[in-house]
């Protein structure tokens, strides 16, 4: 079973997103916040495996409330809640220590394999969102950084490619022809090559050196 702790500053919101969890087998919705220091507190008290972060929050927000769970918690898998107007917070909350993002809104197949694929160490990174900061990713790099291409192989490169749309261990194999095991092999060794610690950091590198292409 899947621990699920939600945060959302909206309570329509919070309730909502707690219906559609809890109404799948494999996921038990262990509490709810509505604001960053209530997740904090939460998070200590019910130990989720994954937590439904919101960003912008009065108070303590979800950037901030992310770095404490974080750095307190390093286990718990931290899955934010993203509007388009909240580009320019994604960043801050992934070096914060999130996990992945995901539009508010998303469907609920798609909510729910988010929620799943993040409890099991996949990052989830909605490919709308991505799509929509690659022109700000391209901005903020720097002309001291090295093309991630030079240490990596073709296959690698195009795992890469496909961790970087948002694309699970097992859709990354089946669109490559390979086992989920040997997907996990390359990402493994994609993160050793490129000294990031998770897949989301991998992400962001690609996004950054323009291997994604804009949608």
């Amino acid at each position: 079973m899947i621990r699920v702790l939600v945060c959302d500053d909206q309570a329509v919101v919070a309730e909502g997103l707690e219906m559609i969890l809890n109404a799948d087998t494999e996921i038990e919705v262990v509490g709810l916040a509505y604001g960053g220091a209530e997740a904090i507190d939460k998070a200590d008290q019910s130990q989720p495996d994954v937590i439904l972060m919101d960003l912008k929050m009065p108070g303590v927000n979800g950037i901030q409330a992310t770095r404490e769970i974080h750095k307190v918690h390093p286990d718990i898998k931290i899955l934010v809640l993203t509007t388009f107007g909240d580009d320019e917070w994604v960043f801050d909350a992934v070096r914060s220590g999130a996990a992945g993002y995901l539009l508010k809104g998303t469907p609920r197949d798609e909510l729910i394999k988010a929620v799943k694929g993040t409890a099991a160490g996949e990052a989830f990174i909605d490919p709308a969102v991505g799509s929509k900061i690659l022109a700000q990713v391209a901005r903020s790099a720097s002309p001291q950084e090295t093309t991630v291409a030079n240490d990596l192989s073709e296959r690698e490169m195009d795992v890469l490619r496909l961790l970087a749309q948002g694309f699970l261990n097992a859709e990354i194999a089946e669109k490559l022809y390979l086992t989920k095991g040997t997907v996990r092999n390359y990402v493994s060794s994609i993160l050793t090559k490129l000294e990031v610690e998770d897949r989301t950091q991998a992400a962001i590198l690609a996004i950054r050196h323009g291997l994604v292409e804009s949608r």
